[in-house]
């Protein structure tokens, strides 16, 4: 199994990108998302550490964007809760595809909390910084200030760049990402068949 990390800054298109592949993606927004949703002992152990701000279940997303507008050492208890719960869950999503060829990491923080591995591809999604702000602004939950503290939690798109084994321009052309992906799968199961002979 190949494992293929997408790395790249807040709104520059990762998940299309991962989604592109045509392989398993982990998604972890989408897991974030479902255990705000669905698990009442995450919601038990938020209220527990930042009761000021959590009230209640489902977790609404404005009371986490609250919580972590309001005090700065909020954001760290929220992640300290929610990441092994996501971890966890993406060791069962590595072990149901342990025999699909290739699978796809779709991660904020892949490289800060050290969840890529040494033989990983990393493919960094590179796109334009006005054409990021455009499309970050449209969002329904748009906060300049969230998105500052969340990018504060970031290595730089600079230094993902440095390290990934691929760069993706994204100019948001659905035709110009299929191709570079379709090169890149190529690529990468060309090299593991020739490292295989």
């Amino acid at each position: 199994m190949i494992r293929v990390g997408i790395l790249g800054d807040i709104g520059s298109g990762k998940s299309y990108v991962a989604n592109t592949f045509g392989y398993p993606v982990f998604n972890a927004d989408l897991e974030v998302a479902k255990l705000y949703n669905k698990n009442i002992k995450i919601y038990k152990k938020l209220k527990k550490s930042i009761p000021k701000n959590i009230f209640s279940f489902p977790i609404n997303k404005d009371e986490i964007l609250n919580a972590i507008l309001s005090k700065k050492t909020n954001l760290k208890k929220i992640t300290k809760i929610i990441h092994p719960e996501v971890q966890k869950k993406m060791e069962i999503f590595l072990k149901k595809n342990k025999n699909k060829r290739i699978v796809v990491l779709d991660i904020p923080l892949l490289m800060e909390n050290k969840i890529n591995k040494k033989n990983d591809i990393l493919v960094f999604v590179d796109a334009n910084k006005k054409e990021i702000l455009k499309r970050i602004k449209i969002r329904k939950n748009y906060n300049k200030k969230i998105i500052n503290k969340f990018r504060s939690l970031q290595l730089t798109p600079g230094y993902k760049k440095k390290k990934a084994t691929y760069v993706i321009k994204n100019n948001f052309n659905k035709l110009s990402v299929k191709k570079y992906v379709k090169d890149i799968i190529k690529k990468i199961l060309n090299e593991r068949n020739s490292i295989r002979h």
